[in-house]
């Protein structure tokens, strides 16, 4: 009735069953009960959603243990994330092996979160060891609030790779913060008492928000496909499609925003849906500051549906989706290797997996951020820095039209689809960033701030 497969019905399901399992979670006493609760309940959670595929979180997860027991932090922090990416890209390669451009659910969706993790740790633990000698490393004091100064217990460790609350859908916490709320410290105030504030609101607003996203897109994706509705694994998409193709190329465009809007959607529900389950026992809860004040509820906040869908800018367009892997690449790709956006973008592409419309999107994207970052320095200083500015109101609807011109391969997954989409609309996203990059390149730096005053 509802138009999914029983494997999407079991997801879904899945994710809801976590707000009871929560309720439970904030009863049950602090420490080492809840570690073995998170670990068996998202151990249930993967046996019923996935079957006895769940067996390969185990198996990584007890790798990556033993590596953890055994190799030097210094050798750890490369190994741990080459084998956790390794055994990803196995799964990615397998899948694409056995069922090419097929959309059904498997085990490496849960195991690219884990891979996050088993990621994170490897670096959190050394640079524990860093901060401990003292060494002058400007990545680990920056990472610093993460560092752990000796490995987690087994039982622990299982806690949090099976977190129960973020195992389906994310976000990946760091282990410090799954500990925080494994403990109670995170209820800890400055003058050393504890304080436990109200989660209803925090729980109520991403659940309601993810049901709201999950109606529309039940209601939008039928009405605007971009893949054929019969057989998206092998006949011709619905937006390559010689009847679709004699439309004008704006209702064309209109067509693929609103069926992209409506994939984001599904997105949208499963984020926000994982982050009411982690705020419901206070595991998405910042704490408090010096002052006794709440200092947030980001740590389980995934994404800023509002900010994404209105962005000004590619830079704050990749701040507010999927903002936890961002993190992960900021802290860990992006730091780690002098700040090469290269880099990062790479690391994105291979943790999706080997399909070559992730790799169309992510070599195209760079484009825009360029195009971003040279309108920052020869255009920005002129213009009012309002989002409600018509300046801030062009760069909203040239990033979002941008934008959905460039993810098209993302979703039609193959190469030849993947250019097609793009032939289709003339390559216009793409020549339009080249001349505007090259126009703008032209124009003569803008004055600073205090070179206006001194020039006043």
């Amino acid at each position: 009735m509802a138009g999914m497969d029983t494997e999407t019905i079991s997801y879904v399901l899945g994710l809801f069953v976590c707000y009871p399992l929560g309720m439970i979670m904030a009863q049950i006493p602090y420490g080492m009960p809840r570690h073995i609760f998170s670990f068996i309940l998202g151990a249930f959670l993967l046996q019923f959603t996935l079957g006895v595929q769940w067996i390969h979180q185990l198996i990584s997860s007890l790798i990556a243990y033993g590596m953890i027991l055994v190799l030097p932090r210094k050798t750890l922090k490369m190994a741990l994330p080459i084998f956790a990416m390794l055994y990803m890209t196995l799964g990615h390669l397998h899948r694409q092996y056995i069922n090419y451009l097929g959309w059904d659910l498997d085990f490496t969706g849960t195991q690219m979160v884990l891979t996050m993790k088993l990621y994170m740790i490897g670096y959190n633990l050394y640079d524990g060891e860093l901060l401990a000698k003292g060494t002058d490393n400007r990545a680990a004091k920056k990472c610093a609030p993460f560092a752990l100064e000796k490995a987690p217990g087994l039982l622990e460790f299982l806690g949090y790779t099976f977190c129960f609350s973020n195992i389906l859908a994310g976000p990946a916490a760091e282990y410090s913060t799954y500990l925080k709320a494994i403990d109670g410290s995170i209820f800890k105030r400055a003058d050393g008492t504890s304080k436990i504030p109200s989660c209803i609101w925090k729980t109520l607003e991403p659940l309601l928000t993810s049901l709201f996203n999950l109606a529309i897109f039940m209601t939008l994706s039928a009405k605007f496909p971009l893949l054929n509705e019969t057989d998206p694994q092998h006949a011709t998409p619905f937006i390559l499609g010689s009847e679709f193709m004699a439309r004008p190329i704006y209702l064309r465009f209109l067509h693929a925003w609103l069926g992209l809007f409506a994939l984001r959607e599904k997105y949208y529900f499963g984020w926000k849906n994982a982050e009411g389950a982690q705020n419901i026992w206070y595991a998405g809860f910042d704490g408090w500051d010096k002052y006794g004040n709440e200092k947030g509820w980001e740590t389980s906040n995934n994404i800023d549906i509002i900010a994404f869908e209105t962005a000004p800018d590619v830079s704050r367009l990749s701040r507010s989706w999927n903002k936890k892997t961002s993190n992960w690449l900021s802290r860990y790709v992006y730091m780690r290797h002098g700040g090469n956006l290269m880099a990062v973008y790479s690391m994105s592409a291979f943790w999706h997996g080997f399909y070559p419309g992730y790799y169309i999107f992510f070599m195209s994207v760079p484009l825009p951020t360029f195009c971003d970052r040279m309108a920052k320095k020869k255009l920005s200083p002129y213009f009012s820095t309002s989002d409600y500015s018509l300046y801030g109101i062009i760069g909203t609807l040239a990033t979002t039209i941008t934008i959905n011109y460039m993810i098209l391969p993302f979703n039609m997954l193959d190469r030849t689809w993947s250019f097609e989409a793009y032939k289709s609309f003339y390559f216009f996203g793409h020549i339009g960033c080249i001349v505007y990059y090259v126009a703008l390149s032209m124009l003569p730096n803008a004055a600073k701030k205090d070179d206006k005053k001194k020039i006043a």
